[in-house]
């Protein structure tokens, strides 16, 4: 007989509840979970397409071991001998250096993911470490570092409360949100709307976001600091800025209007190719507003400015009062997040601590650029990265110059994945650890409620048993850790979950702040509940969290006016009850759909970690950085620019390989606008060859007028079509891949991120 299970929904921001059908072990169903307490019944089409994700056939059932130039299946004792025997004995030889990890934007939406590749960074004592963020979010992790003493202190539009929304370079309808966890963004957008709000997006492409504005402004792509600069400019000069309460607790808004005073709407527009007036109009409209929230997102990040870009967004709401206030922007209390601290000065937030060794790029949050990847392989020297770590990453195709960095991977000493493909990166691995379906793995979104614009917290466990021969993913990472250590074999996977347990506890209870100070870390460790390692250290993070229990000894103190609290108004309103008060992994599994803690509620000062224990609105780096951008007002603007796009039904190269994801508008394009097709000779359906500065690809044209003109757009997640790669559907149609067009080396300097938007290109058209 079928049956029933909930799922957290692991396949982009939104996380949304869903009910799974299952029969024999086999999803054969999804659909939205209608009590759960975020998403309400809310599903996209990745979300209905659970089971087929699930049941790929593509999937690899068992680890791979290369032998004799080839990869074959193995036994999980044999994959991790090999990995034992290989990297203790490289780090031995050429020095912890020598060993680099990447993770892909995947781990983020797994609770493995999450704990586990810290562990293994100390494990290896590496510092050649790279992430997806350096293609996608770092700007705003560097800019709120330096405003706030905290890269992870993002505030989120308060999406639900907010009057007056401004969007750059984001396009929720078809991303479904991205540091901004919304479940039913297009439902939101239109509910502002409804209620009298006002919607306006910036973005060269009218997407589908664009269409349901009450303002459609279609700026020059990389344009975007520029026009929040003027933005910034008009509210001082036209003495439009009202930072009220925020005023006391910043440092900086006196220089400011000094910073920013060539950066007039009149200066500004011919750059932006927009009028002075609609700048003008823009920055009164938003100043008017009884309440409202500026969002940029990756148009505005992954670009020449980037990181000045996501520091102008929050100037901009700093300047009309709508940081930490209801209805503007807001920082999320996530459940296993730390439990709140007194307000004061902190240890700030600093770039440049060590760089990488070829090129000289500054670390940023503890990463370097993945544009330096290639090079950091292939150049010889003390250093070079002989053996990588990669974590359900596919750089060869997300990061610039696949190419270069394909060839790099094939020359690697020892490699390291752990993919449930054999994919363009994986397939020049040693050892592949497959994890199981997500119908199989547990789930708790640890990342994502950072982000969440209401606080609440879900967990579901494994829908479906772990089928025979695979290892629990949370497991795969625990023996990795224990494997590159040097202990594989001396010690259980379950130990490295007591290790961190017992560290955590041991540093709670000689916190003299700390509820639980003085206590015995033995007798707390064994209150903890919990089926497995991950689960204890779940309960463990619930109940020091924000919400916890304290087991038993009471709430965080309080941190004074303003400072960050607990379960806010209307907490509690989930569907069975329960509340915040008290959280633990029993009260929450005692509530399968969900504990509603609230609205996001003010948390300043609370949450600021800067030196000076206040808001730094005008730090080194940035004010370094901004005599670039004034050069950039008398730029000659390149012809023809690209942009990237999102498709629904895809995340980035992870999707294509499901039949009831493909097809449709998923498809590899160059969207021309009708006057630069009739300009350059291109026709629709025709096939042109673009140009960058990493080379040319041949690619079908679909000529749109949601394109401006002298902006093209490729999506990105593409070009699946080498050899060795064992993902039958998505090589059917492999499209091309974007980032070949790039060489890597146009960076913002202070985030190391790729400019993978509004750089230059050529079109000629093919027979």
């Amino acid at each position: 007989m079928p049956r029933t299970a909930l799922r957290i929904c692991p396949l982009c921001e939104a996380t949304c509840g869903l009910t799974l059908t299952i029969e024999d072990a086999a999803v054969t169903g999804a659909r939205g979970d209608r009590e759960d307490v975020f998403s309400r019944g809310f599903i996209c089409p990745k979300g209905a397409a659970f089971g087929a994700l699930d049941a790929d056939p593509d999937r690899l059932r068992a680890p791979l071991v290369r032998r004799d130039g080839r990869l074959q299946e193995a036994t999980w004792a044999e994959a991790y001998e090999a990995i034992a025997a290989a990297v203790p004995a490289l780090v031995r030889e050429y020095g912890a250096q020598s060993v680099g990890v990447v993770l892909g934007n995947p781990n983020v939406h797994t609770m493995a993911g999450n704990l586990y590749p810290s562990l293994l960074l100390k494990a290896l004592g590496t510092r050649n470490f790279f992430t997806a963020s350096t293609l996608d979010q770092m700007p705003k992790h560097v800019s709120s570092g330096l405003l706030f003493g905290d890269p992870f202190a993002i505030p989120v539009p308060d999406l639900d409360r907010t009057d007056f929304l401004l969007l750059l370079g984001a396009n929720p309808v078809e991303s479904n949100g991205s540091l901004c966890t919304a479940p039913d963004f297009p439902g939101r957008l239109k509910a502002l709307r409804a209620r009298g709000g006002t919607l306006v997006v910036v973005d060269p492409r009218r997407t589908r976001t664009a269409k349901l504005a009450d303002l459609h402004l279609a700026p020059r792509p990389g344009s975007d600091a520029l026009l929040l600069a003027a933005l910034a400019h008009t509210l001082l000069a036209e003495k439009l800025a009202a930072p009220g309460a925020l005023e006391e607790r910043t440092e900086g808004l006196g220089e400011l209007a000094e910073a920013l005073a060539r950066f007039t709407p009149e200066a500004v527009a011919p750059a932006c190719d927009l009028t002075a007036a609609e700048i003008r109009d823009l920055a009164r409209a938003l100043a008017a507003a009884p309440t409202a929230a500026v969002y940029g997102r990756i148009g505005s990040c992954t670009v020449e400015y980037g990181t000045l870009a996501s520091w102008l967004v929050d100037v901009l709401n700093i300047l009309t009062g709508n940081l930490d206030r209801p209805g503007g922007v807001l920082f999320p209390l996530p459940a296993a997040g730390p439990r709140p601290r007194p307000a004061g000065p902190g240890k700030g937030f600093t770039l440049g601590r060590w760089r990488s060794r070829v090129s000289g790029h500054p670390e940023a949050k503890s990463e370097l650029p993945i544009a330096a990847l290639a090079e950091e392989i292939e150049t010889p020297g003390e250093g070079r990265i002989r053996a990588l770590v990669v974590i359900a990453a596919n750089p060869v195709l997300s990061a610039p110059d696949g190419r270069r960095l394909d060839e790099a991977l094939a020359g690697l000493d020892f490699m390291v994945s752990i993919d449930p493909y054999l994919n363009e990166t994986s397939r020049h691995a040693h050892v592949v650890l497959p994890p199981p379906p997500p119908s199989q793995s547990a789930h708790h979104d640890f990342a994502f409620n950072g982000f969440a614009i209401r606080n609440q917290a879900r967990y579901s466990r494994p829908a479906v048993p772990l089928e025979a021969g695979r290892l629990d993913e949370c497991e795969i990472h625990a023996r990795l850790v224990l494997a590159v250590s040097g202990m594989h074999g001396s010690a259980a996977p379950s130990s490295v979950d007591e290790m961190v347990i017992r560290g955590t506890l041991a540093k709670e209870t000689a916190d003299p702040s700390s509820p639980l100070h003085g206590q015995d870390p033995a007798r707390l460790a064994g209150l903890l509940t919990g089926e497995s390692g991950p689960e204890r250290r779940l309960d463990l993070m619930l109940r020091l969290g924000p919400y916890g229990d304290r087991f038993g000894a009471g709430s965080a103190p309080e941190a004074g006016p303003g400072a960050d609290e607990g379960a806010g108004e209307d907490a509690g309103e989930d569907a069975g009850g329960g509340g915040g008060e008290g959280l633990s992994l029993e009260r929450l599994l005692a509530h399968p759909h969900g504990i509603d803690l609230g609205p996001l509620r003010p948390r300043l000062p609370g949450v600021l970690r800067t030196r000076s224990g206040r808001i730094e609105l005008l730090p080194d780096p940035i004010t370094a950085e901004l005599p670039r951008l004034r050069a950039a007002l008398t730029d000659r603007p390149a012809t023809l620019v690209l942009v990237g796009r999102r498709h629904l039904r895809s995340n980035n190269s992870w999707l294509h390989n499901v039949p009831a994801l493909t097809g449709g508008s998923n498809r590899c394009t160059l969207q021309v606008n009708p006057q630069d097709a009739g300009r350059l000779g291109l026709t629709e359906g025709g096939l042109a060859r673009i140009t960058g500065d990493g080379g040319s690809l041949e690619v079908p044209v679909e000529v749109t007028d949601t394109v401006r003109t002298g902006v093209v757009s490729l999506p990105h997640g593409w070009g699946h079509d080498r050899d060795g790669a064992r993902l039958s559907v998505a090589s059917a149609v492999p499209g091309v891949n974007v980032n070949q067009l790039l060489d890597g080396s146009r960076l913002d300097p202070l985030s190391g991120t790729a400019v993978l938007n509004g750089f230059p290109v050529e079109l000629t058209p093919l027979p």
